[in-house]
């Protein structure tokens, strides 16, 4: 027993030492030397030390480090060996299960079925073992992942034995809630990012499997969401600061959770058991609604399929009026608030208008019965086209490009599934459709469109003081914005869109005369610099 806590300080030392930059080179040489040392010996004392170093007295560097040494040994043990290391006591068995993902993915076939259920059951029991607010993040995110790991490589029978007890665990606390909501998160991996080790037959299973448990699934995602915010409320009014971030993180786990699902989950299943809503709640939560917007803007970006259902297109007219009420309520303070806006105020914004881009772009025709809500669609985005803060016009140029080359040009396939109102089936129905939107941009949307894109053209960096000084609020392209760019695509962007209204059907010439004297054309004429 000496003999081991003598070896476990000598490695924590050289642990130390090598991670240590203040120390010597020497020094630094000598300890890596003898830790590569220590890693090619004995396998046992290997795994027996790398378990006494991840326990919690030691600091967390170590801990780390004896970890990777774990995930080394699991990769060159024999079953036999793995066996002989996790008998050793319960905790070994904790430790041996969160260093284990790699032996599942890799190792996994070598088990016979009875050892998989054990080891299944195993991993579960960690989740409740390692449910504790002071435990470090990546730990209990290794163990949800394992615990996945495990059921993906099982399949659906496995989930369906595990599930009372996932549900059971999920009821326990918040801690425990989090875990419940971190492995839910993991579980749809391999379908939402691409896996080379997972053929095309078994990822097929697996997707057919999941969807199949989606019924069990999204319901305690949504029973967790409300749970833990309503409790998180509580306990923030009640001054238990320490106990509401608990819960705040449950909340954010299970919003992670969801996103999992929100890229590939039947958008009426989302509807069926109230994720959608759920979701749209919290958009009007500061601490959680940028993830609340993560989630739109997926679903926001799913293509209404050739042969959707009424259940789907009622799923996106829901996001929608979601999307649409956030936005209004946005807009309308924008406009009277004496162009003040957070810079908190303004990301949420952002994302809200990029999720409504994407609808737009590709699900318009899912409300084309409704024309009110059209109308109220494109003023809202004509709303952020003439926004005086550029991030926001910018996001709604490539909605209107994409509508508008909708519109007036005649697509190739109409059934394919691209554009606004192109993806419906039936080229008679889709040129109704497009009809009736066209005869909602009336010429107020196209002087307005005309005017505050020949004033966007304009480039800060090349315009007089005065000019700048005349323009307000006005925030004109710079050289200073980040992540959009050079100036020559935008501008690109923004002549195609002026050409594509100003000689469209659309444009009437009534309004050219007036627009030609307008101000914006004589800033333009007399301001600008084509460089």
């Amino acid at each position: 027993m000496e003999e081991s806590g003598s070896i476990t300080n000598n490695v924590a030392r050289a642990i130390a030492a090598a991670l240590d930059w203040s120390s010597s080179p020497d020094a630094r040489n000598a300890a890596f030397t003898f830790l590569e040392s220590f890693k090619a010996g004995d396998v046992r004392v290997l795994g027996s030390t790398s378990f006494n170093l991840v326990k919690k007295e030691w600091s967390s560097e170590i801990r780390l480090h004896a970890f990777k040494m774990l995930q080394v040994l699991l990769l060159d043990l024999s079953f036999l060996n793995l066996r002989y290391l996790s008998s050793e006591s319960a905790e070994c068995y904790y430790l041996l299960c969160i260093s284990c993902s790699h032996l599942v993915r890799l190792r996994w076939e070598e088990l016979n079925s009875n050892e998989r259920r054990n080891f299944a059951s195993i991993a579960v029991d960690l989740l409740s073992q390692i449910a504790d607010p002071c435990e470090e993040w990546a730990l209990k995110s290794q163990t949800a992942a394992l615990v996945a790991e495990i059921v993906r490589r099982e399949g659906p029978s496995l989930w369906q034995e595990l599930l009372p007890s996932v549900v059971t665990l999920s009821n326990n606390g918040p801690s425990q809630a989090e875990l419940v909501s971190m492995m839910l998160r993991w579980l749809p991996e391999d379908i939402t990012v691409h896996n080379e080790d997972l053929e095309g037959e078994r990822r097929r299973l697996l997707l057919r499997g999941l969807t199949d448990s989606l019924p069990e699934i999204l319901p305690l995602l949504f029973t967790l969401l409300e749970r833990h915010y309503g409790a998180a409320v509580n306990e923030a009014q009640r001054q238990q600061m320490d106990i509401a971030k608990q819960h705040v993180a449950t909340v954010t786990a299970t919003l992670n959770a969801i996103n999992a699902y929100a890229e590939w989950a039947p958008l009426p299943d989302l509807t069926k058991y109230n994720i959608i809503n759920g979701c749209g709640y919290l958009l009007s939560s500061p601490d959680f609604r940028l993830h609340a917007c993560e989630f739109f803007k997926l679903v926001a970006a799913r293509k209404r399929p050739a042969d959707a259902s009424s259940e789907f297109d009622s799923a996106v007219s829901s996001i929608f009026q979601i999307l649409m009420k956030v936005s209004g309520d946005f807009l309308n303070k924008s406009s009277v608030g004496g162009g003040a806006i957070e810079d908190s105020e303004l990301e949420f914004a952002e994302l809200i208008c990029e999720s409504m881009v994407s609808l737009g772009s590709t699900n318009l025709i899912c409300i084309s019965s409704d024309m009110i809500g059209v109308s109220l669609f494109l003023q809202q985005m004509l709303g952020y086209f003439q926004h005086f803060r550029f991030a926001l016009h910018f996001q709604s140029l490539s909605f209107w490009l994409a509508l508008m080359r909708d519109l007036l040009w005649k697509p190739k396939s109409v059934a394919s599934g691209e554009g606004a109102v192109s993806g419906v089936t039936g080229s008679g129905q889709a040129e109704k459709v497009k009809k009736e939107i066209l005869n909602l941009i009336n010429d107020d949307y196209c002087g307005a469109i005309l005017d505050i894109s020949f004033l966007r053209l304009l480039r800060k960096e090349k315009m007089t003081p005065e000019t700048i000084l005349s323009l307000g609020q006005l925030e004109l392209w710079s050289d200073d914005f980040e992540d959009k760019g050079e100036f020559s695509q935008y501008r690109s962007k923004l002549v195609c869109h002026i050409y594509l209204v100003y000689f469209s059907p659309l444009c009437i010439f009534s309004i050219l005369p007036n627009f030609e004297s307008s101000e914006s054309k004589y800033m333009l004429l007399n301001s600008l610099t084509w460089s």
